[in-house]
């Protein structure tokens, strides 16, 4: 008997967690309903939520303004309403482009395969500027470079502002046997620093897909219509700067392609790409003994990349990164000499089965002759080739296989990996197993690490080796062969419920660091504050000691540094951070102090003009405790938007050095980009380069160091989206 009450009440408690679980009806409309803003007689039949809850600032409280979002189908797309009522005055309603939006939004997310773990999110602000972007590992991580074809806009009323979105069944991947999507809505009030979401999260965890409403099919379970076909034909015309006052003139065309043949499988292909139209680099300061690590910017390589990502990453900690074995700067890179190795095509393919992901891509670059320093040397023609399957299981973990390879004339280069993760809302585990090959040579690497953001403790544990022989330099970025490492961080966190404090947090904990260039294991302890306040800024200060050993040199090392964070106004937001430590300069091979300085920060000077810039200050000591140089960068830009989708763009980036008083390199830069349709572009980019290297006149005298010329190129660049 007791038996049996035990089970009728826990079907009773689950049938009352079930009732409580938000839904809405996705319902037919026949009417037309026009994307303007203005709400259409159409809007009266469909299904409404009102029972938004507040994440920020208090979390848990009833949220300041009213919220009503609808959403109904057609045979062709899903649309979507969403009403934010507020003083008109209040409402921030700037300029901006696709990418970049600030003041008053609201997004609409959607888990179209219902798994609990990826989704779309489509943002817009109450000027009518568009953003999408991908969630990632439960929303741990989001892909802001996928660029979907939709349709939205906006208009301020009296009584607030209105948003329509009109996302068309073709332009998304989905499941097509679900009969019920995840779904969730967010609004974000700046005047009040508010950020409201439909569903209900921990504070400690922030949003996370695994806890979607449903959105539930009634009359339509959407249908994939037409070829599906995208065909962008690129035209490029760029000026080279040749040296002596000579320019070259090159015409030249491209295509790029995306094909979905079903909702779950995705095709992508282009040939003759330029990437003429992206900024430059930022300026690197490295004195450790590894190379620096730079993002991948180009769009093919990013769009769909995150099926060969490993599994892991955290965008809110960046605690853990598991090693990364398909670095796509690798292909088409820069040769030492700054010129670039050509990409003549590359493809991929992408999709899903199932509770399966796969994924292939391959790419060939052309032969380059460079130089390297007086020596003429050849970068052979190469192929390119990624593989990768991702099984889910437990609802939100997951196991993958991946293997990137590269194929010249002379060598194999490859590796093989087994990486995965297991999730719940709270906490994540992630492993990572790697097998490298050199044409006949190879070792291994691995990694993982423990994150748990509870209610009042966080524990963060990251380890990883990489063998001696483990070399992938030539697809992926992992320069710390021969080294073994680990770090565990524990410590209590405080929420507020009212008051200016939002957060505060204490940690502590230890790393052991083995490098095999020293056969020494480096060990220190860390300590750690951070502070969150309610008007969306804050602060943390880490101390840590320890004794470490480089280049036969061993010593007492330590590091204290301070990061803040300002975003206080929808005007304007910055970052402050500095530190001072004692470590190896691996760049003048001795032991001494090094110091560093940094600020950005970005005002909405006008609704269309954003003014910028940021500033770094690099501090070498020497052995004698005096300072050795110092390094300054700044790149300053401002940003022009006359209207949505237009944008033009103005930075210079340029590096002092006190121990020359003089300015060593200066880039210029200037964008003007209008999207004058949907995924249909118009680029035009001028881009300049002044240093001071070495120099020859032509009977081989070195000229005077001065700030000359060594590159200028202006490109223009067309490119139209033709859609079946």
């Amino acid at each position: 008997m007791r038996g049996i009450l035990l089970i009728f009440l826990f079907l009773n408690l689950s049938l009352i967690h079930a009732s409580n679980e938000k839904t809405l009806k996705l319902l037919k409309t026949d009417f037309k309903i026009e994307i303007d803003g203005i709400i259409d007689p159409a809007w009266q039949s469909a299904d409404s939520v009102t029972d938004f809850f507040q994440q920020d600032p208090f979390y848990g409280q009833e949220p300041s303004k009213r919220t009503v979002a609808k959403i109904l189908t057609t045979d062709n797309s899903l649309f979507c309403l969403i009403i934010s009522y507020d003083d008109p005055n209040n409402i921030q309603a700037t300029k901006g482009t696709l990418d970049d939006f600030a003041g008053d939004a609201v997004s609409l997310m959607l888990d179209t395969f219902g798994d609990g773990r990826t989704g779309y999110k489509f943002a817009v602000s109450a000027s009518g500027v568009r953003s999408d972007s991908r969630l990632l590992d439960d929303a741990r991580n989001r892909d802001y470079n996928w660029d979907g074809i939709w349709f939205a806009d906006a208009k301020i009323y009296d009584y607030g502002y209105v948003v329509e979105m009109e996302i068309p069944y073709k332009s998304i991947q989905y499941d097509e046997t679900l009969t019920e999507w995840g779904l969730d809505f967010d609004r974000w009030i700046p005047h009040l620093n508010e950020d409201i979401y439909w569903c209900e999260y921990e504070q400690s965890e922030g949003q996370r897909v695994s806890k979607f409403g449903k959105l539930l099919f009634t009359d339509l379970i959407p249908e994939s219509k037409g070829l599906n076909l995208e065909i962008y034909p690129v035209a490029i015309t760029k000026v080279q700067y040749l040296q002596s006052g000579n320019y070259k003139f090159e015409p030249n065309a491209g295509i790029d392609v995306f094909y979905n043949p079903s909702p779950q499988l995705t095709y992508q292909l282009t040939a003759n790409p330029d990437f003429a139209q992206i900024e430059a680099d930022p300026y690197d300061f490295n004195i450790s003994r590894y190379e620096s690590y730079f993002d991948e910017r180009r769009p093919f390589f990013v769009n769909g990349n995150e099926i060969f990502m490993p599994s892991g990453r955290q965008r809110n900690t960046g605690f853990y990164r598991p090693v990364e074995l398909f670095y796509s700067r690798r292909i088409g890179k820069k040769l030492t000499d700054g010129s670039e190795v050509p990409l003549i095509f590359g493809t991929k393919a992408f999709g899903r089965l199932g509770s399966w992901e796969y994924g292939g891509f391959m790419a060939l670059t052309g032969e380059k002759d460079y130089f390297d320093d007086d020596t003429l040397l050849t970068e052979q023609r190469a192929y390119f080739g990624a593989v990768r399957l991702k099984k889910q299981f437990f609802k939100n973990s997951s196991i993958g296989l991946l293997a990137v390879g590269k194929h010249t004339a002379d060598n194999n280069y490859g590796v093989i990996d087994i990486d995965g993760a297991f999730r719940q809302s709270q906490w994540q585990l992630s492993y990572q197993l790697a097998r490298s090959f050199k044409n006949s040579d190879g070792d291994y690497a691995a990694s993982a690490g423990l994150t748990s953001f509870g209610d009042d403790m966080i524990i963060l544990v990251r380890g990883r080796f990489i063998g001696k022989d483990f070399d992938v330099d030539e697809i992926g970025f992992v320069p710390w062969r021969g080294t073994a490492n680990i770090t565990g961080l524990a410590g209590p966190v405080w929420f507020f419920d009212s008051g200016y404090i939002k957060q505060i947090l204490i940690y502590g904990g230890g790393s052991l660091y083995y490098e095999d260039a020293d056969l020494f294991t480096d060990h220190s302890a860390a300590l750690g504050f951070n502070m969150q306040l309610r008007d969306n800024w804050g602060y943390e200060i880490n101390l840590s000691a320890g004794k470490s050993r480089d280049s036969d040199v061993e010593y007492s090392s330590y590091d204290i540094s301070l990061s803040s964070w300002f975003n206080v106004s929808p005007n304007w937001n910055g970052n402050l951070w500095g530190g001072y430590s004692k470590t190896y300069n691996f760049s003048r091979e001795y032991l001494a102090f090094y110091s560093w300085v940094g600020t950005s920060f970005n005002w909405k000077a006008l609704d269309i003009l954003d003014i910028g810039t940021s500033y770094n200050m690099w501090i070498e000591g020497n052995p004698a405790g005096n300072i050795e140089d110092i390094t300054f960068n700044a790149r300053p830009y401002f940003s022009f938007t006359p209207f949505n989708d237009m944008n033009l763009r103005l930075y210079v980036d340029n590096v002092f050095v006190r121990s020359s008083d003089k300015l060593e390199q200066l880039i210029v830069g200037f964008l003007f980009a209008y999207n004058f349709s949907p995924k249909s572009w118009i680029y035009f980019a001028v881009n300049e380069l002044k240093d001071r290297r070495d120099r020859y006149d032509e009977g081989g005298n070195l000229l005077p160091a001065k700030l000359r010329l060594a590159d200028r190129a202006g490109v223009f660049k067309v490119s139209y989206l033709y859609y079946f």
